[in-house]
């Protein structure tokens, strides 16, 4: 008699990333739902609050300075080429509001808060922590993901508003001093070209970015590989992922804006 060799079916290449993505994608989906549904942990809240601003206010304020003085002096440079001096402070408000100040928010919640998040969470896991908790009939996810994810998100809020406000004063500093610029024009351009609805979408991605943050740092913590190398590797990758998830999602938040919203002068 012959043996009868099976071969196992052709998996399509990208099966496992597809699948990655889906169960990303359903755990944000439980977040949402979760937020609604009580008990709501005030406390563990509070606590990730506190937590998550502690270890970012700093750096975040720190990089906000430089950030907005580079983007002062390329932009004035290159405006005084231009001869359009009288609308540096405008072009440099709309490019540190849109774009800088949720971004810069963004990677340092993601850098600090998402990976000590990720790292609580898998440490919890390979220690049969979040196994226990479902078996005792306790949702680890509305336990301590959900706190964690708005968490993330008001901080990001809040800490997108002191960048945005530290990144104007560094631009109005080095635009001023360094490059020769008059106070009164520079502060006088903001009404320009700047208007309401730049802060609004800059808060919204701050929101938003503060969610994926959170999302992708608790799906990789919840699913560790290999125990305490795979949690290390866990967390190098929800801050690769979600830096990636960032630059994707804010073009397309600030395409849709530019499509939507007028913008003045145009």
């Amino acid at each position: 008699m012959t043996a009868r060799t099976t071969s196992a079916p052709a998996r399509f290449p990208g099966a496992g990333a597809l699948r990655e993505t889906g169960r990303l994608f359903a755990l944000g989906l439980d977040v949402i739902v979760l937020t609604f549904r009580r008990p709501f942990q005030v406390r563990e809240f509070i606590q990730q609050c506190w937590f998550i601003a502690s270890v970012t206010i700093l750096p975040t304020a720190l990089i906000a300075i430089p950030f907005g003085a580079v983007i002062a002096m390329q932009l004035g440079t290159l405006i005084i080429q231009l001869g359009a001096q009288s609308f540096t402070g405008a072009a440099s408000v709309l490019a540190i509001i849109q774009q800088a100040a949720p971004v810069v928010t963004a990677l340092m919640v993601a850098g600090a808060g998402g990976s000590a998040i990720c790292a609580d969470l898998g440490a919890r896991t390979i220690r049969e922590e979040i196994d226990a908790m479902r078996v005792l009939g306790v949702n680890p996810i509305q336990r301590l993901v959900v706190p964690r994810v708005l968490a993330m998100m008001v901080v990001a809020l809040l800490l997108n508003g002191l960048v945005s406000v530290v990144g104007v004063m560094g631009g109005y500093f080095f635009n001023v001093v360094l490059q020769g610029g008059t106070p009164g024009a520079y502060l006088a351009s903001f009404s320009a070209l700047a208007q309401l609805p730049d802060l609004w979408i800059s808060e919204i991605k701050a929101v938003i970015f503060g969610f994926i943050a959170g999302v992708v740092a608790a799906y990789r913590g919840l699913n560790p590989r290999g125990g305490p190398k795979g949690v290390g590797e866990a967390v190098n990758q929800s801050v690769v992922i979600t830096f990636l998830l960032l630059f994707f999602v804010n073009f397309v938040l600030t395409a849709v804006y530019l499509t939507v919203v007028p913008q003045k002068g145009s």
